[in-house]
């Protein structure tokens, strides 16, 4: 993690899913541990949008399948649309590998498949969001260097 004066900055999360349930679950499981992560949660990808406009995130995590709007068209619009390379991770029930190879090749860092053991699930999100966050800090010290 960046340090900032001396403390650890803070990973910031905006998670997206329409499943009310699983967005405290998981906002609990990512804040649960001690490695700094603070998750902003939202039901809807066009609040996400708003958001990502007005507030600082280091992070994306975003359902796949969702009302109005996919996750892959969330993802298309942040790195197309407003060019950014904001890690975005696909966090998903949907197994199929086609959503997998479609989600990497439109710019998605990582796809995780929800379901299983919820210890196991959420330690791999956190992991992966310290070192999608970690690797995107490191690129811009080096670009300020």
């Amino acid at each position: 993690m960046d340090v900032i004066e001396g403390e650890l900055s803070a990973i910031r999360v905006l998670y997206v899913d329409d499943d009310e349930g699983l967005l405290a679950l998981t906002k609990r499981f990512l804040e649960s541990a001690d490695d700094g992560i603070e998750v902003e949660t939202t039901d809807s990808p066009r609040r996400a949008r708003r958001l990502l406009e007005s507030e600082s995130f280091d992070a994306v995590v975003s359902d796949y399948q969702m009302p109005e709007m996919s996750g892959l068209e969330l993802l298309l619009e942040l790195r197309d649309g407003r060019d950014s390379g904001i890690p975005f991770v696909i966090f998903t029930g949907r197994s199929r590998e086609e959503v997998a190879i479609e989600a990497l090749n439109l710019g998605a860092d990582s796809y995780l498949q929800k379901g299983g053991d919820p210890t196991a699930q959420y330690g791999l999100l956190r992991q992966t969001l310290v070192r999608l966050t970690e690797h995107r800090r490191a690129e811009r010290r080096l670009r300020e260097r």
